[in-house]
C-alpha cells in the first residue's frame, strides 16, 4: 500500500524502522501473559541546525556542527568527530538544536572519551518552541514540568550512552553546569517515538498553503497517537473524551480504521462507572457517544459497537434523566463547551441544548444498528423534543456552531455569524465545528478562507504542528516560534494564551486542532458516508476559489481515489476510482 511521509524532514533524518512485532524470545515466554507489546515505533532523528550556542570568548563549545552529522547511537573510542564543551570556573557553555518539527519522544545523548573521566551533570530543556526552550521553570514565563518532564538535571556517562524523556518538543538546549568540566559529545539525537501507519487518506490542489495545511492537521494528529490517543504530547497527554472528537475524524480522514481509537474509547468507559460523567464533564460523556457512532459508522465493526451496549443503554438512562419535560438540558457536572466559552452560562446552555439534540441523532443510529428499536424510539422522542427548544447564540460562532448543525436554528443566519469577521473568534477545538457550520450554511468559500487565515496563521508563525489555543490578535507584532524573539517583536509562546494554557502551558501539538484535515477531505473532496462501513458514500466537491483538488479517502475495501477539475466554464469534472464494494452516489 502506499505510503506517504509524513514530512519531508523524516525522510532526509532518519531511517525508518519496522513495525513488526516480534515473537518474545524463550527466555520470557514464562512471563509472555505480563509482557505488552509497545505498538509503536523509534526512530532516532539529529538536528538540522544549531539555533544558538554560549561560547565565552569561542573557546567554551568547539565543533558543534559535528552533531549535525547523522550519528549511529554507539560510543566509541575515536576522539575525532565530536563537539566538546568546556566550563570554567565561572562559564558554562550551552547549546540549541533544532529537531526540524515538532517530535514525541526524548533525546539520546551519546559521549565520547575526556581526558578527566567520570560522568559529568548537565541541564536538558525541551522546548515547542525556541523561547519555551529558552526559558526557566516558574516565574512570569511559566515554563512548567506539569505532565511531562520538561527541565531537568542528569548525569550523562563517560564514553557511554543515556536517553531520557518523554515530551513533545522540536528544540533542545543543553547545559554544561558543573564548573572545569569538558563534555565530549558524540550524538545528541532525537528519539521519535510514532505509530508507523499508512497515510491511506491524500489531499492536494493548486493552492499549495491548503495542501500543507491538510498535511499538518493530518500530522498533528499522528503524533497524539501514541499508546492511547493523547490530548496534546507535551501536556495534558490525556483522555479526553471531547477533545477526541475532531481527532477521531481527522484519524479516519487519514488512517481509516486503527486500534488507538478504539482503545481510547474503552478508556473512557472503563475509567467512569456510570452515572458519572467521563473527565467529570457531561459534554464528553455525549461526546463519546457521538465517537462510537461515528467510528461505526466509518468501519461498520458492529461487533466492537456490541461491547458497547450496555454501557450505550445505561449512559443514555442517565442523559434522559437530564432532560426536563418542558425540553430543557438539565446537565450537571461540570458544563463545558471549550474554553473561550466556559465563562458564559448563557452560551453554555444554549451550546449543550444543542449538543444533546445531537447526541440523540447519534444514538438513534446506534440504537438501531444494535437493534434496540425502542430505545432508539426513545432518542428519537427526546430529540424532537429538545428541539423544541430554540436558544439564543448569544453571537457566539461556538453556539452558532451547534445550534446550526442540530438544526435549531436557521442555517444561514447562523452562517452569519461564523462569517462575521472572518476566523477571528474562531477556537482550535471548536473550529471543526465552526467550519461545519459554515458549510451546512452553503459558505463554502468563507470556510476555505477562514481555515488558510486561522489555521494557516499558525504556519506563518513557523508551526509544525496545530496548537492548543491560538488567536488571529496573537499574529500583530509576533516574533516567530522556530527564532529567538527580536527585539521589539512579542514572544508569541510566552505572551498568550489563558485559562489552563496561559504561557508555555500551551500545547504547540494538540490533537484537536486537526479539524481543518477532516473539513477539507469531507467537503473540498466531497466524501460523505452515508452507509456503515463506507458502504455507501456521496461525493459532492465544494472547491471555492480552486481550480483542482485530487486526493483519496480511506475505507474498510481500500481508498477510493478522487479528482476534480473546474473547467473554463465552471463545470466541475470529476474521476472517481472507488473499490468494489463502496457505491459512490454523486
Amino acid at each position: 500500500m502506499k505510503k506517504i511521509i509524513i514530512a519531508a524532514f523524516i525522510a532526509a533524518c532518519f531511517v525508518q524502522l519496522s513495525s513488526a512485532q516480534a515473537k518474545l524470545p524463550p527466555a520470557a515466554q514464562k512471563v509472555a501473559d505480563r509482557a505488552q507489546i509497545d505498538p509503536r515505533t523509534r526512530a532516532y532523528i539529529s538536528p538540522q541546525r544549531i539555533v544558538w550556542k554560549y561560547d565565552g570568548d569561542g573557546s567554551l563549545v568547539q565543533r558543534p556542527e559535528y552533531l549535525l552529522q547523522k550519528g549511529n547511537g554507539q560510543a566509541d573510542l575515536n576522539s575525532t568527530g565530536l563537539c566538546v564543551m568546556k566550563s570554567t570556573a565561572n562559564e558554562f557553555p550551552s547549546i540549541l538544536l533544532d529537531y526540524g518539527t515538532e517530535l514525541q519522544g526524548g533525546i539520546q545523548l551519546v559521549t565520547g572519551v575526556s581526558s578527566a573521566g567520570g560522568p559529568v551533570t548537565v541541564r536538558i530543556r525541551f522546548g515547542e518552541s525556541v523561547s519555551e526552550a529558552m526559558a526557566e521553570l516558574g516565574g512570569p514565563k511559566n515554563a512548567t514540568n506539569d505532565h511531562a518532564i520538561r527541565d531537568f538535571t542528569i548525569k550523562v556517562p563517560w564514553i557511554g550512552s543515556i536517553e531520557v524523556g518523554n515530551s513533545g518538543f522540536r528544540f533542545v538546549r543543553i547545559d554544561l553546569v558543573e564548573p572545569n568540566k569538558e563534555l565530549f559529545l558524540k550524538d545528541a539525537r532525537a528519539i521519535f517515538t510514532y505509530r508507523d501507519i499508512p497515510y491511506i487518506g491524500s489531499f492536494k490542489s493548486n493552492d499549495e498553503r491548503l495542501n500543507k495545511i491538510w498535511e499538518t492537521g493530518a500530522y498533528t494528529v499522528h503524533v497524539n497517537m501514541q499508546d492511547f490517543l493523547l490530548e496534546g504530547i507535551k501536556r495534558d497527554r490525556l483522555i479526553w473524551q471531547g477533545d477526541l472528537y475532531p481527532e477521531i475524524r481527522c484519524i479516519m480522514t487519514v488512517f481509516g480504521e486503527n486500534e488507538v481509537v478504539p482503545k481510547s474509547l474503552d478508556h473512557g468507559r472503563e475509567t467512569t462507572p456510570l452515572p458519572a460523567w467521563m473527565s467529570g464533564y457531561s459534554a464528553y460523556s455525549l461526546w463519546w457517544l457521538i465517537n462510537q457512532r461515528d467510528w461505526y459508522k466509518q468501519n461498520g465493526d458492529l461487533e466492537y459497537l456490541r461491547k458497547q451496549r450496555e454501557y450505550i443503554l445505561g449512559l443514555l438512562d442517565v442523559v434522559f434523566s437530564k432532560i426536563d419535560k418542558d425540553g430543557t438540558e438539565k446537565l450537571d457536572g461540570a458544563r463545558f463547551l471549550d474554553w473561550p466559552t466556559s465563562d458564559k452560562p448563557d452560551v453554555i446552555h444554549s451550546g449543550l441544548q444543542a449538543l444533546m439534540a445531537l447526541t440523540m441523532d447519534a444514538s438513534v443510529d446506534i440504537c438501531n444498528a444494535l437493534g434496540e428499536t425502542d430505545m432508539a424510539k426513545k432518542c428519537a422522542d427526546k430529540a424532537k423534543l429538545l428541539r423544541s427548544k430554540t436558544p439564543d447564540a448569544h453571537n457566539s460562532k461556538q453556539a452558532a456552531a451547534l445550534l446550526s448543525l442540530a438544526g435549531m436554528q436557521d442555517a444561514k443566519t447562523m452562517g452569519d455569524i461564523l462569517a462575521e469577521n472572518g476566523a477571528e473568534g474562531f477556537s482550535t477545538f471548536y473550529g471543526y465545528l465552526m467550519l461545519q457550520g459554515l458549510a451546512k450554511a452553503g459558505d463554502y468559500q468563507e470556510a476555505l478562507d477562514c481555515i488558510r487565515q486561522y489555521w494557516g496563521g499558525m504556519l506563518d508563525l513557523g508551526a509544525t504542528t496545530f496548537w492548543e489555543d491560538f488567536d488571529l490578535k496573537w499574529m500583530e507584532n509576533a516574533g516567530r516560534i522556530d527564532e529567538l524573539v527580536p527585539e521589539g517583536k512579542v514572544d508569541v509562546h510566552a505572551t498568550y494564551g489563558d485559562y489552563c494554557y496561559k504561557g508555555f502551558r500551551n500545547s504547540l501539538c494538540h490533537g484537536w486542532a486537526s479539524g481543518c484535515t477532516a473539513w477539507l477531505s469531507e467537503h473540498v473532496l466531497g466524501v460523505e458516508v452515508l452507509e456503515p462501513g463506507c458502504k455507501t458514500v456521496r461525493i459532492t466537491p465544494h472547491l471555492g476559489d480552486l481550480i483542482w483538488v485530487e486526493g483519496s479517502y480511506p475505507t474498510p475495501y481500500g481508498p477510493i481515489e478522487i479528482r476534480h477539475e473546474k473547467k473554463e466554464n465552471g463545470k466541475i469534472v470529476s474521476k472517481i476510482n472507488a473499490p468494489r464494494g463502496v457505491k459512490v452516489i454523486k
